[in-house]
């Protein structure tokens, strides 16, 4: 009975997750589709745009992360003045990391640019993502406000909300990246702005449901003028908390980037198969991640009300991201050439792109299960030692895939799937001592 409980809930929590990360990857499917329409230029400079946005992602998770965890710990115990120095620690947080990205972003807008781009052949490219960070760099700060609104809201226990404000950027974003980008001949500079407008939208209701939760509001009625501890002990205690996970995140992010690197070696077939399959799998593995953050939450809220149900947690979130990962896998072996052409690709890249996908599954699997046992780790405090394994696994997938590189792109995913196997490997004797 207490299993079925705890998997009904880590459902509940973690599909309403899934759909708001399928909606910012959506945000991006959009950009690319309009800005399309004005050259290979414009599309280098808003691919290479959205990829620096991923990584400075990794940046604000360290509020948004710890937030959630300790807003849950703290409604699980019962205890409003924690709730109120979680909110507030987060808050702060963003406060000190904003300014940095956005202002120092600003300024260094061109010299990112070409950075991302390079010279030469990218001089086109990098000046029209100039001009998109000009406008994206500055929003940064409502994109990081939201990220904080979100943790907030999750670790009080609603995932609907982040889920239907991330439709409703995403939906503004589609109505106006048309008008901004070719209705008023804004060019990439409209993408930047639709993507912001969209995004403020979303925070002014993230703001007004912040306001309307019930659990927030009375904790604030109930703990008023009874903050624990300062403002420096509530940031430094939400940038323990998130700290890890970021670095998990980033971790993760940039080991993609490098890896492209590692494909190039094979081909520009394979690299452009192996980013439209890398796009393709992104349905499937925001799933693992959806299940990791219901985990994180259902594990902290439970150890703050004094429950240490951990193992049985982990066993649960394992069973339902294992049957994800089948799925996602039978998906692919079956449907690889149809997922291919869906996104345009056709000759050698569609056949690379086919092939690769069909290996993927094993892959799949084995991260899966290493991502949502991920969340027990970090709604219990213990995500030092993932992001320590996530590194390590980065690392040798790197090596890996360069010395298997030689085989194509099943070399690539042998190589991916033989370093989630040590990954998981690792994890199970951390995972059986933190239970314990």
């Amino acid at each position: 009975m207490e299993a079925a409980e705890h998997r009904r809930t880590l459902v509940v929590l973690a599909y309403p997750v899934y759909f708001e990360l399928l909606a910012g990857v959506t945000a991006g499917i959009i950009n690319m589709v309009w800005v399309a329409r004005l050259g290979g230029a414009a599309v280098a400079a808003v691919a290479a745009a959205t990829n620096v946005e991923n990584l400075l992602l990794g940046v604000i998770l360290v509020a948004g992360s710890g937030t959630t965890v300790l807003v849950a710990r703290a409604r699980g115990a019962g205890d409003p003045a924690a709730l109120r120095s979680a909110v507030r620690g987060g808050w702060a947080l963003w406060a000190l990391v904003t300014p940095v990205v956005a202002v120092g972003g600003h300024l260094c807008r061109a010299p990112l640019a070409r950075l991302v781009l390079g010279n030469g052949d990218g001089d086109a490219a990098a000046a029209l993502a100039t001009g998109y960070f000009a406008i994206a760099l500055p929003g940064i700060a409502v994109f990081f406000a939201t990220n904080v609104v979100d943790g907030i809201l999750k670790g009080a226990g609603d995932t609907r909300t982040p889920m239907r404000l991330a439709i409703l950027a995403n939906g503004l974003i589609l109505g106006l990246d048309p008008l901004l980008i070719l209705g008023f001949g804004l060019g990439v500079r409209g993408a930047a702005v639709a993507t912001v407008l969209g995004r403020t939208a979303a925070l002014g209701c993230g703001l007004v449901a912040l306001r309307r939760n019930g659990v927030l509001r009375r904790a604030g009625a109930a703990g008023a003028g009874r903050v624990r501890g300062g403002l420096v002990a509530d940031v430094r205690g939400t940038a323990a908390t998130g700290l890890p996970m970021s670095a998990d995140f980033t971790a993760r992010m940039a080991g993609a980037l490098a890896l492209v690197a590692v494909v190039a070696r094979i081909g520009v077939a394979e690299v452009a198969a192996y980013g439209i399959a890398t796009k393709a799998m992104y349905v499937a593995t925001m799933a693992f991640y959806a299940v990791r953050q219901a985990a994180a939450i259902r594990t902290a809220h439970l150890l703050g009300a004094g429950r240490d149900a951990r193992r049985a947690i982990g066993r649960q979130a394992l069973l339902v991201a294992a049957v994800l990962g089948v799925t996602a896998a039978a998906a692919l072996l079956a449907g690889a050439p149809w997922i291919m052409r869906a996104f345009g690709s056709e000759g050698a890249v569609a056949g690379a792109g086919a092939l690769y996908l069909r290996c993927a599954g094993p892959y799949l699997l084995l991260l899966a299960c290493f991502i949502a046992l991920g969340g027990v780790f970090e709604g219990s405090g213990a995500s030092p030692a993932l992001a320590r394994v996530t590194a390590c696994g980065v690392a040798v997938q790197l090596a890996l895939a360069y010395g298997m590189s030689g085989w194509g792109l099943p070399g690539i995913c042998l190589a991916m799937g033989l370093a989630t196997a040590a990954q998981c490997a690792a994890l199970t004797p951390l995972y059986r001592r933190t239970a314990r």
